[in-house]
């Protein structure tokens, strides 16, 4: 009865905090997933409003240019199928996959950090010359309108990036770390008087004789 209450005590919060790890990769992969479509979005609207202004478009529209709603989008919305994907299904594949993607999304929403940033800045200083262009109305509301969907952007932008980092910091300390613990795990066991599967009745019936000796 021993080792099946200490089996019981041992293995089953491991089981139990492996199941919330990859409830929490799944619930992170989904709200990756809802960022990129939002940043696609945003982008298309960026698009029409784009299309709308004629006079303007090169101070308010510098996102559109480097195109990042639309490679950004394509970037998020992939690592999170991976991190959702990974989180049901956790093979070695799948998580190798999962972590460089996601390495990879961490840098793109850097990079969307810094363009967004600057489209905010371009922005401020069109601002300065709206009450001396002829049309001095639609010149705000554009400019406000772009940094109205450009401020959503960084938002979402900064919310993936730090979904990004907490995805690799656990694929790195919690799935890498645990497949090497889970390699030495069996010689350990020994030491520790953990039992492992399949030697427990070997191990009942083997006792008995040797005290008998």
């Amino acid at each position: 009865m021993k080792p099946e209450e200490t089996g019981g005590s041992v293995y089953q919060p491991l089981d139990e905090s492996r199941h919330v790890q990859r409830g929490v990769l799944q619930a992170l992969g989904t709200i990756q997933i809802l960022n990129g479509i939002l940043i696609l979005a945003l982008g298309i609207f960026l698009v029409c409003l784009q299309h709308v202004s004629h006079h303007f478009r090169h101070f308010f529209f510098f996102t559109f240019y480097t195109g990042y709603p639309l490679w950004g989008a394509v970037f998020f919305i992939s690592s999170g199928s991976l991190t959702v994907a990974a989180g049901r299904n956790p093979t070695r594949l799948l998580m190798q996959n999962s972590f460089g993607i996601n390495i990879a999304s961490t840098t793109i929403a850097l990079v969307g950090t810094v363009f967004l940033s600057v489209h905010l800045a371009f922005n401020t200083q069109a601002f300065k010359g709206c009450q001396s262009s002829p049309s001095p109305d639609v010149c705000i509301s554009l400019g406000s309108s772009s940094d109205g969907l450009v401020s959503l952007m960084l938002i979402l932008t900064l919310l993936e990036l730090a979904v990004t980092i907490s995805i690799s910091a656990m694929w790195c300390l919690g799935n890498v770390c645990g497949l090497r613990e889970a390699t030495t795990s069996p010689p350990n066991s020994v030491e520790s008087g953990i039992l492992p599967e399949g030697s427990d009745s070997e191990n009942l019936n083997t006792q008995p004789q040797a005290t008998e000796e």
